[in-house]
This record gives C-alpha cells, sequence and structure tokens, in this order.
C-alpha cells in the first residue's frame, strides 16, 4: 500500500467542515457583557451562559472571556483583532508555530510582545491571530495539504461511541477509555494518563511523523503485512521519519486533547487502503 494515500486520507479526516475554535478576551476598563457581544455580534445571554456568569454587572477588567466562533470564522467588522490560545509543546519554536498556523514569526511577536531575542518555552501559552490561514505540512512521503483547523474539534462533529475495554488486548497506552469515533475515517480514542509513554504494538517504519493540528503530533508507522499504524494525540514524539520500531518502542507522550480536556490518543489502523477497527490489529 501507498503509504501518501493514507497521510491524504488522514488530512481529509482533518479537513472536514468543523467549528472553529472559540478565542478569549481579555475584559477592559469599561466594557460590560453587552459592549463586547455587541462588538462581536454575539448574543449577550450565549456569552454569559458560555462563561459561567449569572450577574453581568459584576464583569471585572482582567477577567478572560471566551468567545463563541460561528463556523465560519470570526464574524467580520468586528473592528477587532482576535486570538486563540497555544500551549507551548516541547521542542516547538515561533517558527514552526507561524508555519503550521499559517501566520508569520513577527505577527507572533506583536501578539504575544516578544522581544526580537525571546526563546520559547515548554509550557508557554500564547496567542495567534484567529485568522491563521491553510496549512501545509511535509514529509519525506511527499507534501500533504490541509485548511487550518481553526482551533479544537467538536465532539458534536466526532460521532462516538463509547465501547467497553478489553483487558486481554495490548494498546500503545494503559487505556481506561476506549471511544470509537465513526465517520469517513474510523478509528479509536484511548484515554490514559497526562504525558504516558504512547508504544508502538508493532514492528515497522516510521513513515512520517510531525504536528497535525487538532491531533497534536502524529507518527504513522509502516507494517509488513500492508498495514499502517496510526498513533495521534502525542504532545512530544520519540521517533522521526525512517526510525525503526519494535513492540514496545515509545512513539511518544500523550498530550491533552482540546475537546475532551483528557489525555487521549487516536488510534487508527489501515490494511490495504482500508481502515480496519484498531482492535483487530496485530498486536506484533
Amino acid at each position: 500500500m501507498d503509504h501518501r494515500c493514507v497521510l491524504l486520507l488522514f488530512a481529509a479526516f482533518l479537513s472536514a467542515p468543523l467549528p472553529a475554535e472559540d478565542v478569549v478576551h481579555i475584559v477592559g476598563r469599561g466594557e460590560t457583557i453587552y459592549s463586547i457581544a455587541r462588538s462581536f455580534n454575539i448574543d449577550p445571554g450565549d456569552l454569559m451562559i458560555l462563561n459561567n456568569i449569572t450577574d453581568a454587572s459584576r464583569l471585572q477588567a482582567g477577567r478572560r472571556l471566551t468567545i463563541p466562533v460561528n463556523p465560519i470564522g470570526i464574524t467580520e467588522n468586528t473592528g477587532r483583532t482576535v486570538y486563540r490560545e497555544h500551549r507551548v509543546a516541547r521542542d516547538e519554536t515561533l517558527y514552526n508555530i507561524a508555519r503550521t498556523n499559517g501566520t508569520t514569526v513577527q505577527a507572533l511577536r506583536e501578539a504575544n510582545g516578544f522581544s526580537q531575542t525571546y526563546v520559547l518555552k515548554e509550557g508557554d501559552l500564547i496567542r495567534i491571530p484567529a485568522s491563521a490561514g491553510a496549512v501545509t505540512e511535509t514529509s519525506g512521503a511527499g507534501t500533504v495539504t490541509s485548511p487550518a483547523l481553526a482551533g479544537s474539534l467538536n465532539d458534536g462533529v466526532r460521532q462516538t461511541t463509547v465501547k467497553e475495554v478489553d483487558s486481554s488486548l495490548r494498546w500503545p497506552v494503559a487505556p481506561k477509555e476506549i471511544v470509537y469515533m465513526d465517520g469517513k475515517l474510523p478509528g479509536v480514542m484511548v484515554t490514559g494518563e497526562r504525558a504516558e509513554s504512547v508504544r508502538s504494538l508493532t514492528q515497522g517504519t516510521v513513515i512520517s511523523a510531525g504536528p497535525y493540528r487538532g491531533f497534536g503530533r502524529v507518527a504513522i508507522v509502516q507494517v509488513a503485512g500492508g498495514y499502517l499504524y496510526v498513533y495521534g494525540g502525542c504532545e512530544s514524539l520519540s521517533v522521526k521519519e525512517g526510525d525503526r520500531v519494535s513492540p514496545g518502542t515509545e512513539i511518544g507522550k500523550l498530550g491533552i486533547d482540546a475537546v475532551s480536556d483528557k489525555p487521549q490518543l487516536f488510534f487508527l489502523v489501515f490494511l490495504k487502503d482500508n481502515p480496519i477497527d484498531p482492535s483487530k490489529a496485530p498486536r506484533a
């Protein structure tokens, strides 16, 4: 099987129409729920419900408000620049964050008040202009292009089914919960522990390793017999393209999913162009 087909299938899954990520607004002096709602062209009641506000008169300057965004993106003509937030992972730089999010290093510096010599640290919470455009991600296998997911995915779009954990099966992480994703690219989300090692289930060769927006860092392993194993949702990767892995090899460290706010691994398996139930995939 040509692994470029799976890269394109995976990119197609990522590029399905998704709601844009909510943006964060810091309340300024003199602003009210009603003035903020009006400037973003949203309902004040929706803004209050989303932020658990029961008394609009007690809004304090400096408070962080989540602003709901329509499925296309930020409402036009708001007269303000809006941002979404990103937690910096290990080895990320302003350059690769800018490239991945379709913006520029200078735009990131200006959005965050960084000097020309500032060096990002793991764990930094930075602002990214919400109007960031399309993303192009490359690997030695070819180029995969996907639209910028203006952020986190939506559970309503994912269409998931929770299934009982089979304790006799070995998974890439110790499973607390197994959730099956339904749709054009079926697979599972496996809930584990934050920063837990994600381990390969098989021998194989890493044919792609890098970030996919909305899915953290993703590694794809080509396995004998026409199988491809996709390990997504990592906050960092321990492998790179071309590496050989064996059962138990650490692929990366598990990250937090932006939608569920849980440490969840996205695990998919293909056999000759077709996705298969990961529970039925070979474990050695």
